[in-house]
C-alpha cells in the first residue's frame, strides 16, 4: 500500500511557466493500462507536468480512479464468480450502460480485483501488463504524484476529473466534499498548489468554487450541453460564454476539434479563451491513426502512429497552455522541438 500522509517537503506550489504543461491523460495511457501505478510513475518518468485521474467513489465513499463507475472494461470483475450477481443495467447521464459500477462495490472489494487495457485492439502491447495492477484511490495517486516530485526534483501536479458528479450526487455520493477534503490532507488547498479539478458539468465547478481555492477547469464537448443541464457547450465556446466560465473558473478543457477541425481549420477559440482571461488545455493527443486527423496518419492499420509530434508542435504555436496526452514522453518532446523552433 502506498503511503497515504502527506509531507510538507513535497508541498511546493507550481512556479509560473510560459511553456504549455503536459497533462498525462490517464497516465501514460498509450504505453500502460489507464489509471494504475504503471502508467502513473511512467508519465511522471517520461516528463509530464501532470498526471490525471478520473475520479468515481465506492460504496463506502471512497473516491477512486477508473475512466467509467462502469468497470467491465478496465478490470478483471468479469472473471470474479463471486461478483457475477452484481452485473446490472444503469441509466447514467441519460444513457443506458451495463456492466459492474464502483457503486456497488466496497473498496476492499474493488481492491480484489486487477486492472486491464481498455483498448486492447489499438494497443494490444499493453496487454502484457494485465493483471499487474489494483485500482489505486485518490489518496495514492496524490501519494505517487508526491513521490515523484521527490524522485524527479519537478513538481508533480495532479489533475482529477470529477466523473458524473450530478448523478453520484443523485444516488448519495457526491464528489465533491470527499475531493475537497482529499486535497485538503494533501496540503493542496491553495491556489498555487500543483492542482487543476476539471468536470463537464457546470454546477459543480461553481461549488467547488465556493470549497476550495485550487484551479478550476470547464471541459467541453464539440456538441451537447452538460448532463447538469444549462448552457449548450457552443454557446459556452462563445465570447459570453466564456466571460461567464471565467466567473468561477480558470480556464477550459475543449475537445480538439473545437480549436482545428477539418471543415474550420482553426477557430478563434484560443484567442477568445485568453481575452477572458482563460487559459487553454485541449484534449486529447493520441498517437494512434485511428485518433489523428488524415494530415498526420501514417500508412498502417488504425493501430499504428502517426506524426504526433508534428500536431502538438501545431497546436502549441496557435498558443495552447497545455495539453493532455496519452503519451507523455511524445509531449514532452514535441514541447521541446516548438521551443527550440521559436525565434530567439
Amino acid at each position: 500500500m502506498l503511503a497515504q500522509s502527506p509531507a510538507a517537503a513535497q508541498d511546493r506550489p507550481m512556479t509560473a511557466t510560459t511553456q504549455p504543461i503536459v497533462i498525462a491523460h490517464r497516465g501514460a495511457s498509450g504505453e500502460r493500462p489507464e489509471h494504475t501505478s504503471l502508467s502513473y510513475e511512467l508519465a511522471i518518468d517520461q516528463g509530464a507536468d501532470f498526471i490525471e485521474p478520473d475520479l468515481v467513489p465506492t460504496k463506502d465513499g471512497v473516491l477512486v480512479a477508473r475512466h467509467e463507475n462502469n468497470i467491465a472494461d478496465t478490470t478483471d470483475v468479469a472473471a470474479h464468480p463471486e461478483f457475477a450477481a452484481r452485473k446490472t443495467t444503469k441509466t447514467i447521464d441519460g444513457q443506458q450502460v451495463t456492466g459492474w459500477f464502483t457503486e456497488d462495490f466496497t473498496l476492499a472489494e474493488l481492491k480484489t480485483l486487477r486492472a486491464k487495457e481498455r483498448l486492447p485492439q489499438l494497443r494490444p502491447g499493453n496487454q502484457r501488463y494485465d493483471g499487474q495492477a489494483q485500482i489505486l484511490t485518490l489518496a495514492e495517486v496524490i501519494a505517487i504524484a508526491k513521490q515523484g516530485t521527490r524522485r524527479t526534483g519537478r513538481t508533480i501536479g495532479i489533475y482529477p476529473e470529477t466523473k458524473h458528479p450530478s448523478y453520484f450526487a443523485s444516488i448519495g455520493l457526491p464528489l465533491e466534499a470527499r475531493l475537497v477534503a482529499g486535497l485538503e490532507q494533501a496540503g493542496w488547498n491553495r491556489a498555487d498548489a500543483p492542482v487543476f479539478i476539471q468536470s463537464f458539468e457546470v454546477k459543480n465547478l461553481q461549488q467547488l468554487k465556493g470549497m476550495t481555492p485550487v484551479r478550476l477547469i470547464q471541459l467541453m464537448a464539440p456538441a451537447g450541453t452538460p448532463a447538469d443541464g444549462g448552457p449548450s457547450y457552443a454557446s459556452m465556446s462563445t465570447a459570453q460564454g466564456l466571460s461567464a466560465i471565467a466567473a468561477y473558473a480558470h480556464g477550459i478543457g475543449p475537445e480538439l476539434t473545437m480549436v482545428v477541425s477539418a471543415s474550420t481549420r482553426y477557430s478563434t477559440l484560443i484567442a477568445d479563451a485568453h481575452a477572458a482571461g482563460l487559459k487553454i488545455h485541449p484534449w486529447t493527443f493520441r498517437a494512434e491513426n485511428y485518433f489523428l486527423p488524415p494530415p498526420y496518419r501514417s500508412q498502417g492499420t488504425p493501430a499504428a502512429h502517426g506524426n504526433l509530434d508534428a500536431m502538438i508542435q501545431y497546436f502549441i504555436g496557435l498558443g495552447v497552455d497545455g495539453f493532455f496526452t496519452d503519451y507523455p514522453a511524445l509531449g514532452v518532446s514535441a514541447r521541446s522541438s516548438a521551443k527550440a523552433a521559436r525565434p530567439s
